[in-house]
């Protein structure tokens, strides 16, 4: 049995905790795995980075840390999240190819993909134009990943790729209503609203529709990626269908048993009404997996929350 040892790094966010918790009903026999925080050291860092790698010597790697912000931070501060993301994700990646990791898998995000687009948008889509204007610093840090994996395995061989996660949610997100995502950040207003017994409000119409994984469902992929995806391009780790956002707000007030007014702020912005992915190439993999049905996964995730409120990330 080969012998693999899988550094996660972001091992203690949304992501890594999904996968933490899948593999103890998932892990195979000859597999370590560690998880890290950003407590074991600066990944923007070269000697930081190497100094991890020759400690726990990885012939795997799942590179989950970032430097995120809500849209706000990024609009103000573009030049920090291109170079700081800049710094480590060629880090991981040059440390990766001099210790001779066997394979990295590289979580992007769909906020890559070029503004004005077609939809649904697909993997062969990354490069096509600019992306959006308000994150472009994130968004091309994190499509150099792509050029280096291209490169990496061009010139020396290696076996870098990456995927593409829709909208993620679940136990462990951060759930600030300001900087918080979709999802986590509709769970706290719902019991803000049941705890004062005020209305429920939701910015905007509700009519913009959007795709949402479930952290655990995102963390087997990511581990089938790590062990069967051999292509070095990315593929798009999306469910197959499309959800209101008033349907997902109805959803969390049903979970959280709030009783009162959903109320749509109809004067705040939709944003963008979709940003369709498609899941083609997932599909012709894995044309069995079943994802978790969304209202089953928001009352686990608000059960989560409810019994972590005061540890959890708001």
């Amino acid at each position: 049995m080969e012998k693999k040892v899988i550094l996660v790094t972001g091992g203690s966010g949304l992501v890594g905790k999904g996968i933490e918790k899948v593999l103890e009903t998932e892990k195979q026999e000859g597999e370590t795995w560690i998880f890290l925080s950003s407590k074991d050291g600066n990944l923007m860092s070269e000697s930081a980075t190497e100094a991890i790698f020759e400690k726990y010597k990885p012939t795997h790697v799942i590179h989950l840390a970032a430097l995120v912000g809500g849209l706000f931070a990024n609009m103000k501060a573009n030049n920090d999240f291109f170079r700081n993301n800049m710094k480590m994700n060629d880090n991981i990646l040059a440390m990766s190819h001099k210790h001779k990791v066997k394979k990295v898998v590289s979580c992007l995000s769909t906020c890559i993909f070029p503004d004005k687009t077609t939809y649904p948008i697909d993997e062969t889509m990354v490069h096509n134009g600019p992306p959006h204007q308000s994150n472009y610093g994130y968004s091309y840090a994190k499509r150099m990943i792509d050029i280096l994996n291209r490169s990496y395995h061009e010139q020396y061989g290696c076996q870098f790729t990456s995927v593409v996660p829709c909208n993620v949610f679940g136990p462990h997100d951060n759930f600030n209503i300001e900087h918080g995502h979709v999802i986590p950040g509709l769970i706290n207003k719902a019991y803000q609203a049941t705890k004062n017994g005020t209305a429920f409000e939701v910015w905007g119409t509700g009519s913009p529709l959007r795709q949402f994984i479930y952290s655990s469902d995102l963390a087997k992929l990511f581990i089938w990626v790590m062990r069967e995806y051999e292509e070095i391009e990315p593929i798009i780790l999306s469910t197959d269908i499309e959800v209101s956002i008033k349907d997902v707000a109805n959803m969390v007030a049903e979970a959280a048993e709030y009783k009162g007014e959903v109320k749509f702020l109809t004067e705040k912005s939709d944003g963008q009404y979709k940003k369709t992915a498609s899941n083609a190439k997932l599909r012709r993999y894995l044309p069995q997996f079943q994802f978790t049905p969304l209202d089953v996964a928001i009352k686990d995730t608000v059960k989560w929350f409810y019994d972590n409120y005061e540890t959890a990330r708001r």
